[in-house]
């Protein structure tokens, strides 16, 4: 990818900004009481206070890059995360589970998350409901089949509040319900939701909790079509909503030039007191474009006999084979090396990074850090390729038992090296 990408428009730092991260700032010292300690940890009056009242220093990220499983936890412990050089760890937990009785921290995104904080990892936890995949539609506010949500909701509060470092709520709620209901039920069912969570999180923490809220992920904000009052309205909320710190986005995309207009929409329109967070990104779309095409020919030449392969073998073919019978790394290296639509591309993620901590509005971004069972099952022409944005691929590359995961080609360098001492966590 090429280094002179156009410039991010900064925000200025108005005195009202100033005085949000000073305060965040003091919020990131303890819950209670941080700013009129002295020295000595005694409170205004210089006499020392009692240390029952004050909470432990929170996880606040500003600009961290950690790693994303989505709802797929296998392979990521702490060990693949400290090879990466990360602090922070992202996944989602989908909310009918709780609802066909699965106990929240038995989720699987949960109780991972719990896990990794517990050893000291800075975690990230998104509440998906899934309305459009199920048929259903939005619940209004009110009603039985809210309440039942909202009855789920209170459960998983239960097992991560004060524990998780940022609540999505919401994974990626515009996709997640059905377009007609979009500019009608969604804003109402999710400014519900947050409401809800925002009144559970003081009545249960009057004196403070850890856990940051951020509405969930807006995807698609390079297609005109999918812009909206109903988007504009997803970011006017969080605005007008001081207890939540600001919101998600997905730039899954066929370019660096579609994702800076993931940017060009939310900069302007998120006010400065406000960050934003990205769970997700990749150049997945423009990956599944080179799905039916045929391998690149230096590529064939260098390892088609090994792997029986043709010239007029596809790319989909390809992987599937991959998924099956896993490469050597050196194969997938060369594979991806080889491919021009791939090594022209390989700083995507680093370009990226860089263009959003420019902002300084960047509270965390994560990226796909496994490949998940689900990316490589029932391959086709017309599969969107997840496999190919993960750092560790131990599903198309073979490993054995025990010995380190299998590494992705440059992507998986570039994020080791944008870790930065400032967003590391103690570990206990």
């Amino acid at each position: 990818m090429q280094s002179d990408r156009p410039p991010v428009p900064h925000a200025p730092l108005s005195r009202r900004r100033l005085f949000g991260l000073s305060a965040g700032a003091l919020l990131a010292a303890g819950c209670t009481g941080g700013a009129d300690r002295d020295d000595q940890g005694n409170g205004a009056s210089g006499k020392p206070e009692s240390t029952e009242s004050v909470k432990p220093r929170e996880a606040v990220p500003d600009g961290a890059l950690g790693a994303n499983f989505n709802e797929d936890p296998t392979y990521v412990d702490k060990e693949a995360l400290d090879g990466l050089g990360t602090s922070w760890v992202r996944g989602f937990t989908v909310l009918d589970r709780v609802k066909q009785g699965t106990a929240a921290e038995r989720l699987r995104a949960v109780e991972s998350l719990l896990d990794l904080h517990g050893q000291g990892f800075g975690t990230i936890l998104a509440l998906k409901f899934q309305f459009r995949k199920e048929g259903r539609t939005v619940p209004v506010p009110g009603s039985r089949e809210m309440r039942a949500e909202l009855a789920a909701v209170d459960k998983v509060l239960e097992a991560v509040l004060d524990k998780v470092a940022i609540l999505t709520l919401g994974n990626e709620p515009f996709l997640e319900t059905r377009p007609q209901e979009r500019g009608s039920k969604l804003n109402p069912f999710y400014q519900a939701v947050a409401k809800h969570v925002i009144d559970y999180r003081d009545e249960h923490f009057p004196e403070g909790c850890r856990t940051r809220l951020h509405m969930g992920a807006l995807n698609h904000l390079d297609d005109p079509a999918m812009l909206s009052d109903a988007t504009g309205e997803w970011i006017d909320f969080v605005n007008r909503t001081p207890q939540l710190d600001g919101l998600d986005m997905h730039p899954h995309v066929t370019s660096a030039g579609a994702a800076r207009k993931y940017l060009d929409y939310v900069l302007p329109r998120l006010d400065d007191g406000k960050k934003f967070l990205v769970t997700e990104f990749s150049l997945v779309n423009h990956y599944q474009r080179q799905m039916p095409k045929p391998l690149p020919a230096p590529f064939v030449t260098a390892h088609g006999k090994e792997l029986g392969l043709g010239r007029d073998t596809r790319v989909w073919q390809f992987l599937k084979a991959a998924a099956e019978r896993p490469l050597t790394e050196e194969q997938w290296r060369d594979f991806l090396r080889m491919s021009p639509w791939f090594e022209s591309q390989k700083h995507f993620m680093r370009d990226q990074v860089t263009a959003y901590r420019e902002t300084g509005r960047l509270a965390a971004a994560t990226y796909g850090v496994v490949q998940g069972k689900a990316s490589v099952r029932d391959i086709t022409g017309k599969t969107k390729p997840w496999m190919l944005n993960s750092l560790y691929v131990p599903r198309t590359v073979r490993h054995e038992q025990g010995a380190p995961l299998p590494r992705t080609y440059t992507v998986f360098d570039d994020f080791a090296a944008l870790q930065r001492e400032q967003d590391r966590l103690p570990k206990p």
